[in-house]
């Protein structure tokens, strides 16, 4: 385990939570029974379809609101109740919630955000578990500026804690040298409403 932040919060990386192997058959899985769609958003007041896929997974039918985009949870697949039900085994805490990002290459990323919708139980824990190949992933301080990388390889897990998503914004920024795809998965927990 690394630590890649520890102020204003807590970002923890594991590169090992799922072995390649096993992290290859899920990507493999995943990347034919979800079903991926193309995010619908309006940025400074233009509708923009994107690139990458998404996917939103759960307990129950949660309304996911992001961009002005909505999205209702499906239910979870028996490929992700197993990494879900890993997941829980290897950190300890619990997830109801998952945001699914398909990004075929390189040339697609995410710009700088915090994962502070108003569904989510405040400062609960937020697992991101990646699978394909490795990208770069950076936090940036809102108020220092200060950042701080990673780069997150197949099979790895990042658990952001506690103040993270009040004080550090984070991006995956992106870089024409990658040429094969990743998945993402960020376990989440949602809050009854």
């Amino acid at each position: 385990m690394e630590t890649v932040l520890a102020d204003d919060g807590l970002v923890e990386y594991y590169s090992n939570c799922l072995s390649a192997v096993t992290a290859d058959d899920y990507f493999n899985k995943l990347e034919n029974e979800i079903d991926w769609q193309s995010d619908q958003l309006i940025l400074f007041g233009k509708h923009i379809t994107t690139k990458r896929k998404v996917a939103w997974h759960g307990d129950q039918a949660y309304q996911y609101v992001y961009s002005r985009n909505k999205k209702i949870a499906k239910q979870w697949t028996d490929t992700l109740q197993a990494i879900k039900q890993h997941l829980e085994y290897f950190s300890g805490e619990q997830f109801n919630s998952c945001l699914l990002n398909y990004y075929h290459d390189g040339s697609e990323g995410m710009g700088w955000h915090s994962d502070n919708e108003v569904m989510m139980k405040k400062n609960a824990a937020i697992a991101s578990i990646s699978l394909g190949a490795t990208r770069k992933f950076n936090f940036r301080h809102k108020v220092s500026n200060e950042t701080q990388s990673v780069y997150l390889e197949s099979g790895s897990l990042i658990m952001m804690k506690g103040d993270v998503q009040t004080y550090w914004k984070h991006q995956l920024p992106v870089s024409k040298k990658i040429l094969t795809p990743r998945i993402n998965l960020t376990f989440r927990y949602f809050e009854d409403r």
